[in-house]
């Protein structure tokens, strides 16, 4: 600051000096600075116009920041025509005018007032006017001028920014560009060196320099190392003045960081690691880390692991954590300590990306070994096989033996083993085993027809830690005897015709055996000895475990015998072979002229055989009548009314239930008997009304069988009573179903009026007994069996 005003004290002194030779010499030249030129008269009365003077009268200069304690005089302003007597005013207009710049209206003395600053306002423009001062008449006309501000070094350089950051690649060349920098200063460039500037580092050698007329930052020096050193702080200044002494300066931050680039190799800290890894791990369990060190980052510090040697190459893997960039070593097979309990393996670490410029300094990978221990563990036991098959004759009987299974302890101490059946496997306990050498046996008799193989799992655990404990699964084929006899097929029938043909089969038998396939097929078909008296039919072994009857002879007739149990024996191949003997029924049947059976029933016959018309009607008329009588008796059972118990007794639910006078006194009790209320059966349910018949009536169950339309009275019973018994909304008026409470200590053991020995009714219930013999004759003679079935 002092060197700022010695030098504005000098240039203040150089303008008024040099406004002192101005006015000296235009006094010394008579002269004075006109508003304009006067006339002059020349030779014969011509009229010259007198140029101005040379030097440029309309432009004055004036120093900015002048802080002395007077006004600065800025110029003088004087007229041809003033000739001193005050006559003359002058009169200053325009920018600043009165303000910032005054004038002396007699003497025409400029003068500024005020502090100009040359960066705020580089110029003025102000009109001069000389008037007469009586009459403010113009004398000449108005002239314009200017008044410069002249400048000086009061601003000092200024950066763009105060602080600025860049990046540049470690190990650059020296000279290599980072960043340029720029200052301004607000003086006037064409005035001086005010404006001119010079940069140079104040801080940041010798790792950077800068060029001191463009701002340039550049590298210094050689290989700089971002993993020595990745951030630098610099200082640039600007100072103006050219740089020389007197200057004003400014100064700006500079942080330069150095950027990465693959310039080391990844690095193990150790030549050797040391891992271990149990005998019970599962593939895929992790053994340990290795971790190779790089001083690059990002891309550049990648690094990617690899087994690339060692025994244990098939039994182990490494996989790469690309968050902690380290190698994982696993277990890739089940090793096992009794076989093998130490591995090696040489592990490769080595960078992703490589940078060509730097291929030359080495091989950017490096290498380290792994020993893997394998640790015993308390390991169950194992069998010899993954699975056994084992083979017993069904019907062997309890305790046969069925074979025997084994497993030993994995681990060095051998520990002793116990066996036992997984009873979720064998529910039903066909089979034992012993618990010291493995042994199985039945515990009762095995059916192969019944269950062919059984599956069972077997446990084996150590005897001081049963929680060691293997399973393996068992498989027992039950080996087939000839235990079962060959019979038919399906059940079979025949029909033959009264007239049948011998060399047409009546009918193709088959046979099956349970047994298996051995002791089994073939079959051998043939007619017992006994048979060949009566040779009535054949049979032809068809060799292909198939039979063929034919008929012996060429007549028959259902008159005589309606049909014929022909006995057939069945012979299997098993050792020793089983045999049975099955009864084929051939029934004798009427045919048409193409030997079509047409019908097989015996009623038939009898029509044919001449029954006549009158016995028909007769018969179907006793029918009608028997049916009749049924009707009538269920209709006079359901409109009787015979309650079971005297009415006094009766549930005084049912009297409550109908009671809805409005009162009488005591003669309400005559409605009910209280006694009735020690029924002791009365509440274990609901009682049917039996004074109300319902106004609608429903139809019967869905699920009850129709009432048939054959003329069997006991269904045709049973199914009106099974109605009325599951029909709820039906009227007590069936004597059936008003058997609600016969007391205690009944005889009687049934709710069925039927067979009821207690019953006032007139009428005569034994009549089934008396009726069903009749039925079964006509059935009998009629040939309709089927129908007409005594059920009594």
């Amino acid at each position: 600051m002092k060197e700022d005003h010695c030098l504005h004290a000098a240039l203040l002194c150089l303008g008024m000096l040099c406004c002192s030779f101005v006015m000296a010499t235009d006094k010394l030249n008579h002269s004075r600075p006109s508003l304009h030129g006067h006339h002059e008269k020349g030779k014969e009365g011509q009229v010259l116009q007198r140029s101005k003077r040379g030097w440029v009268w309309n432009q004055f200069f004036v120093i900015e920041e002048y802080t002395g304690p007077d006004p600065v005089l800025v110029g003088r302003l004087h007229s041809d025509i003033d000739s001193g007597d005050g006559n003359i005013k002058y009169i200053l207009s325009g920018e600043g005018a009165g303000i910032i710049f005054v004038i002396d209206d007699k003497s025409g003395n400029i003068h500024a007032t005020k502090t100009l600053d040359r960066e705020e306002r580089a110029q003025y423009t102000l009109t001069a006017q000389a008037v007469d001062r009586n009459t403010n008449r113009p004398l000449e006309p108005p002239s314009e001028f200017i008044v410069k501000v002249q400048d000086i070094n009061d601003n000092p350089p200024e950066f763009l920014h105060e602080n600025y950051h860049a990046n540049v690649p470690e190990r650059s060349n020296v000279g290599t560009s980072v960043i340029q920098v720029t200052a301004s200063d607000a003086d006037d460039p064409t005035y001086g060196n005010s404006a001119k500037l010079v940069y140079s580092i104040l801080e940041g050698q010798p790792y950077f320099s800068v060029e001191p007329q463009t701002g340039i930052i550049r590298t210094a020096l050689p290989n700089m190392d971002r993993e020595a050193k990745e951030e630098y702080h610099v200082v640039i200044q600007a100072k103006d003045m050219g740089g020389h002494m007197g200057g004003l300066s400014g100064t700006t931050k500079v942080t330069i960081t150095l950027t990465d680039v693959n310039d080391n190799p990844p690095k193990f800290p150790q030549s050797v690691y040391q891992m271990s890894i149990s005998e019970a791990a599962v593939p895929g369990e992790e053994a340990g880390r290795v971790k190779a060190k790089d001083p690059d980052i990002g891309e550049n510090g990648l690094v990617t692991y690899n087994i690339i040697d060692g025994d244990g190459i098939e039994v182990f893997e490494i996989t790469t954590d690309y968050e902690t960039q380290e190698g994982v070593v696993k277990l890739k097979k089940q090793v096992d300590y009794e076989t093998k309990r130490a591995y090696s393996l040489k592990v490769e670490a080595a960078n992703i990306y490589i940078d060509p410029k730097f291929i030359s300094n080495g091989p950017f990978k490096d290498t380290v070994t792994v020993k893997i221990s394998v640790e015993d563990a308390d390991e169950p036991p194992m069998f010899l096989a993954p699975l056994y098959i084992l083979e017993v004759e069904e019907n062997a009987g309890p305790g046969a033996p069925v074979g025997r299974v084994h497993a030993k302890d994995p681990d060095a101490k051998n520990s002793p083993v116990r066996y036992s059946i997984d009873r979720h496997t064998d529910l039903d306990r066909y089979f034992s085993i012993s618990p010291e050498d493995g042994s199985i046996t039945t515990t009762k008799n095995l059916d192969r027809e019944e269950i062919a193989w059984h599956n069972i799992s077997v446990l084996a655990s150590e005897v001081h830690n049963r929680h060691q404990e293997a399973k393996v699964p068992v498989a027992i084929k039950v080996l087939d005897l000839n235990d079962n006899v060959p019979k038919f097929k399906e059940p079979y029938e025949a029909s033959l015709c009264e007239k049948p043909q011998t060399n047409k089969p009546l009918i193709t038998i088959l046979a099956e055996d349970k047994d298996d396939t051995a002791n089994g097929p073939r079959f051998i078909f043939h007619l017992p000895p006994e048979m060949m008296q009566k040779p009535n039919f054949t049979l032809r072994d068809n060799r292909d475990n198939s039979a063929s009857i034919y008929a012996k002879r060429t007549s028959f007739s259902r008159q005589e015998q309606s049909s014929y149990d022909l006995p057939i024996v069945i012979s299997d191949g098993g050792n020793p072979p089983q045999s049975s003997t099955n009864i084929l029924r051939i029934r004798v049947c009427s045919c048409d002229g193409n030997g079509v059976v047409t019908s097989c029933n015996l009623e038939a016959y009898i029509l044919n055989a001449g029954l006549s018309t009158g016995a028909l009607i007769a018969i179907l008329a006793c029918i009608v009548i028997l049916l009749v009588i049924v009707v009538l008796f269920v209709t006079l059972k359901r409109q009787k009314k015979e309650p079971l118990i005297v009415f006094e007794e009766e549930d005084v639910r049912e009297n409550i239930i109908t009671y809805d006078d409005e009162g009488g006194g005591e003669e309400d009790t005559e409605a009910f008997d209280i006694a009735t209320l020690q029924n002791p059966d009365g509440i274990n349910g609901f009682i049917p009304r039996k004074d109300i018949k319902p106004e609608y009536q429903y139809m019967p169950r869905p699920g009850l069988r129709p009432a048939p339309n054959s003329v069997d009275v006991d269904d045709f019973i049973n199914t009106r009573i099974q109605e009325a018994d599951n029909d709820p909304t039906a009227p007590p008026y069936d004597s059936i179903q008003i058997y609600g409470y016969e007391g205690r200590g009944s005889i009687a053991g049934s709710l069925s009026s039927l067979e009821s020995a207690t019953t006032d009714s007139d009428l005569d219930y034994d009549y089934l007994q008396n009726w069903g013999p009749r039925f079964k004759k006509l059935a009998d003679l009629y040939g309709s069996k089927d129908t007409f079935e005594d059920d009594s």
